[in-house]
């Protein structure tokens, strides 16, 4: 698959060459669907808890007669009918990730690449260098390239001026190449490569 190249001031810098198995596979829906699925599940917290009959405070002692009374038989307040009581069924903290093989989270990454490809949603550039952090620069030559919500790759470090200039932009996120992920690279609508993290990838999947 054959790509043009442009620069962050929308000119022409030559094609590239992307390898059909990275960017030219058929995407599947079930596979990205299911990394998506394991990806928002592995950053919840889990850190929800209420309290156990075993947890609350409280006598463990009869508070009435079992018979005679007039009411339920009960054994002791801290049951979840009564105000002060434990929590019936609640949620306790527990760890929410799900099992996915390394291999098979590989594929996915290259089926979500390949869908940009596919759908014309992928921009190769040059770089991302520029002479000074500025915002509205910037903002002007992503106009320009047509870029309103976009994922930006960049090498192994994003060019500091860059990350500066596009850290106050909204719908832009900038990331290195070890940072790619299916679910960001969906939630926009276009992919930005940069030259570099084309062979950087290249090279992570050969």
């Amino acid at each position: 698959m054959k790509l043009d190249i442009t620069t962050l001031a929308a000119k022409k810098a030559g094609s590239i060459d992307l390898p059909e198995g990275v960017f030219g596979l058929e995407p599947r829906r079930d596979l990205l669907h299911r990394m998506v699925t394991y990806q928002l599940a592995k950053r919840r917290a889990g850190t929800h808890h209420t309290q156990t009959r075993g947890e609350v405070t409280g006598s463990t002692a009869k508070f009435g007669n079992q018979k005679g009374g007039g009411r339920a038989r009960h054994g002791n307040r801290k049951g979840p009918q009564f105000r002060g009581g434990a929590k019936a069924f609640g949620p306790v903290s527990r760890d929410h990730a799900l099992g996915m093989p390394k291999k098979v989270r590989a594929l996915a990454l290259r089926h979500a690449l390949s869908a940009k490809a596919t759908a014309g949603e992928l921009i190769v550039l040059e770089d991302t260098e520029m002479k000074a952090p500025k915002t509205k620069e910037l903002k002007g030559s992503l106009g320009k390239l047509g870029l309103e919500h976009a994922l930006v790759i960049d090498g192994a470090e994003v060019s500091k001026n860059f990350a500066l200039a596009a850290r106050n932009i909204i719908n832009l996120d900038v990331l290195p190449v070890q940072g790619i992920n299916v679910y960001d690279i969906l939630r926009r609508r276009k992919l930005v490569l940069t030259k570099s993290a084309v062979e950087a990838l290249e090279a992570r999947f050969k």
